[in-house]
C-alpha cells in the first residue's frame, strides 16, 4: 500500500509543538511502561458500497505479446456509511456506526463519549480503575468547547496532539487502511452489509 504525505506549512508554534509533544509523549512511555495501556484512541471514517481496488490490487499477470487489458474506469458509490471505533492495546472498547442523515458535530461527539465511557469499566475494569486516556485528532468535533469541557468535568485526561500530525492517529494510517482493503473491488448493496462487512 502507497500512500501520500503532504506536509503543510507550519507557524513557528506548531513546529514547537510537533517537537514537545512527541518528547513529552515518549518520556512518559520511558518512564512509565503501563501508561500506554490506559490509552484509548478512536477516530471516525466513511466505508463505501463500492470502493474501487487499488493499482496493485487489480493488477494482471501478462505475457509480453498479450494485448493491454482494457479497464472500465470504476469509481466510489454514493451509498456509504460512517463507522466510528474506540480501541486500545487489548482491541476494540466501542465501535458504532453513526445513523444516516446525522452530521458528527460537537453534540454528537459528547454523547459518543458518554457510551464510551459508559463502556470502560465493563470492558477495560483496570483503566478504569486507573483512569484511562484519550486520544483522538484536532478534528473540529474533537476539540471544540462543549466536548473539552465534558472530558474535563468526566475527569478523562486528553492526550496532547500535536497540529497536523496523521502519524500519531492510528485509525488513520492502520486500523481503517487495513479495514477498507479488504472491502476494495467488493459491491454491497445497502448500508447494512457495508455495516456487516465492516465489523467482519
Amino acid at each position: 500500500m502507497t500512500a501520500n504525505f503532504v506536509s503543510r506549512v507550519l507557524k513557528v508554534e506548531q513546529k514547537q509543538q510537533s517537537l514537545s509533544i512527541p518528547l513529552e509523549l515518549r518520556n512518559s512511555a520511558a518512564s512509565d511502561s503501563s501508561c500506554l495501556r490506559n490509552v484509548i484512541t478512536g477516530d471516525e471514517t466513511w466505508v463505501y458500497g463500492y470502493d474501487p481496488e487499488t493499482r496493485v490490487q487489480s493488477s494482471q499477470w501478462k505475457s509480453p505479446s498479450s494485448p493491454r487489458a482494457k479497464k472500465a474506469r470504476q469509481s466510489r458509490t454514493n451509498i456509504k456509511g460512517m463507522t466510528i471505533v474506540f480501541f486500545d492495546l487489548d482491541g476494540i472498547v466501542r465501535a458504532e456506526f453513526v445513523p444516516r442523515n446525522t452530521t458528527v458535530n460537537s453534540e454528537y461527539n459528547k454523547g459518543l463519549l458518554e457510551r464510551l465511557r459508559n463502556d470502560v469499566p465493563r470492558k477495560r475494569p483496570e483503566e478504569w480503575a486507573n483512569g484511562f486516556i484519550h486520544h483522538h485528532d484536532n478534528a473540529p468535533c474533537h476539540t471544540s468547547l462543549l466536548v473539552r469541557q465534558f472530558l474535563s468535568n468526566k475527569n478523562i485526561t486528553l492526550c496532547p496532539y500535536p497540529p497536523y500530525s496523521p502519524h500519531l492517529a492510528p485509525c488513520d494510517f492502520w486500523l481503517f487502511p487495513e479495514v477498507k482493503m479488504t472491502m476494495k473491488g467488493k459491491r454491497f448493496e445497502s448500508i447494512q452489509d457495508i455495516e456487516a462487512a465492516t465489523t467482519a
